[in-house]
């Protein structure tokens, strides 16, 4: 008879699979990861926005990769569950069909024995050695049944085990998905955050646009400013300059004082009027007789035996009114002062001329030597240019004189001045009247003699006579007013 052995399968173990997820940096520890130099390469703040916003990309990312990955993970995990559920099933269907198996075989065992035989006899057959090596059916079945009590329990503890850990995942799984959900709340805030410290960063760099664009305005400004002080320096300079080049004059206060009037200066009258033919001037000492003259207008002079009627008028000039004059440094020429009144002018020329042409003196060639007789100073005219400026700065020379004796003069620049502005007006003569009308009767002379008589006469309206003259007809003449003709202010 063949003795039934059931051999136990082998023990299933399964280990709960570990998924080792990263733990999640925070937005905050992710940013400070940032080293201090890389903070410090961070120079406007446009690039620190696109930088954070490339960060913030970055950490998304990493994010949105992490979900998938924990995703596929407790996917894996679901199916591992599912597979272990359905060989749990599988592997207690299989136990209890080998129990059932067992049972089977027990019964057919008992039914096989001898009905002369009981159990006990049928196994005393056996040897002493074969009842060491073998064991009733039952211990058999009962170990078999331990046996799959114990893998059944290992299982079920895997089970238990794998079920835990799924738990776990999915735990895990609604965690990470409620970080997910914060992160992106999160990155969205600082998303409007940044795009509102853009706005803000754009705003402020117009401003910083438009204050540099006013800078630069006023920069433009200051630099126009500038060379307008630096002109009005250059030309304060020429002015003290000139004011140097001046001949000094010795003056003394006299105790009269008056408004100074700095924009004004005198200027000597000398006026040239064209006079008509058979016209003439009278000049009166009297302002009051030569304006009654012109009122009375008609005059009846006889001359012999006729007489002849004239007209008279006032004298109408052009006098400037408003005058400006350009003065600048003649850079060839030299104005000499403090010369010795009593040299004859020749020989003080020749002698100016000789001293200023030798190159010991630190003279040159001198092209022109003009005498000012009005102030008594002499200007030299140099050839070359740059002879007059190392006289000037040397300022006074000592210069032999024809009586043997040596004179110290100044040297100052020589100033040429030009009108740049000139306005005039229409004065009238307050003493000077003309008369017109005059035929060609007689002789100029002893016609300019009658006149004279005729406008002395106080009967005649006239008084004493200071100028007269007579132009004939068919004649051209300039008659001179200087000094008080015509009366300055009228």
């Amino acid at each position: 008879m063949h003795k039934a052995t059931i051999v136990p399968k082998q023990k299933v173990v399964v280990n709960p699979l570990r998924v080792a997820l990263s733990p999640r940096m925070s937005f905050s520890e992710e940013f400070s990861l940032l080293s201090d130099n890389d903070e410090e390469l961070l120079t406007s703040p446009m690039e620190v926005d696109k930088m954070d916003i490339e960060k913030y990309k970055v950490t998304h990312h990493m994010t949105m990769e992490d979900q998938r990955d924990l995703l596929k993970a407790r996917d894996q995990q679901l199916d591992m569950a599912e597979e272990f559920k359905k060989r749990s099933v599988k592997l207690r269907t299989t136990l209890e069909a080998e129990e059932q198996d067992q049972a089977r075989r027990v019964e057919d065992g008992k039914v096989a024995l001898s009905p002369w035989m009981s159990f006990s006899e049928e196994f005393s057959l056996l040897s002493d050695n074969d009842e060491e090596l073998l064991t009733s059916p039952m211990e058999v079945v009962k170990m078999d049944i331990e046996k799959y009590k114990v893998t059944h329990d290992m299982t079920m503890e895997d089970q238990r085990d794998l079920l835990k850990a799924r738990d776990q995942q999915l735990d895990m799984a609604e965690e990470f998905k409620k970080r997910s959900v914060k992160l992106r709340k999160t990155l969205e805030a600082e998303e409007q955050d940044q795009a509102r410290r853009v706005e803000d960063g754009k705003v402020r760099l117009a401003a910083a646009e438009e204050e540099e664009r006013k800078q630069k305005e006023q920069l433009v400004r200051m630099e126009a400013e500038l060379s307008h002080l630096e002109q009005e320096m250059d030309h304060l300079r020429e002015q003290d300059q000139e004011s140097i080049a001046l001949p000094e004059k010795k003056m003394a206060f006299q105790g009269a004082m008056r408004e100074a009037d700095c924009s004004r200066f005198h200027m000597k009258s000398r006026i040239l009027y064209p006079m008509e033919g058979g016209s003439a001037l009278i000049t009166f000492e009297d302002e009051a007789v030569a304006q009654n003259i012109v009122r009375l207008r008609q005059h009846e002079v006889r001359l012999g035996e006729c007489c002849i009627s004239l007209e008279a008028r006032p004298v109408e000039v052009l006098m400037p009114s408003h005058v400006e004059v350009t003065t600048h440094v003649c850079p060839r020429s030299i104005l000499v002062s403090e010369v010795p009144k009593h040299v004859e002018e020749s020989r003080l020329l020749d002698k100016l001329e000789i001293h200023f042409f030798k190159r010991q003196n630190h003279g040159g060639e001198v092209d022109k030597v003009d005498i000012l007789h009005e102030s008594g100073n002499v200007a030299l005219t140099f050839a070359e240019d740059t002879v007059a400026k190392g006289l000037t700065d040397r300022q006074y020379h000592e210069v032999n004189m024809p009586d043997g004796k040596r004179y110290r003069v100044k040297v100052t620049p020589f100033l040429n001045g030009e009108i740049t502005d000139l306005k005039t007006r229409v004065s009238v003569s307050a003493r000077t009247v003309l008369l017109t009308g005059f035929p060609a009767i007689m002789d100029p002379e002893d016609l300019q003699d009658q006149l004279e008589i005729h406008f002395q006469k106080g009967s005649s309206g006239g008084g004493d006579i200071e100028a007269i003259a007579y132009n004939p007809l068919r004649q051209r003449a300039l008659a001179i007013f200087e000094n008080d003709c015509p009366a300055a202010g009228q």
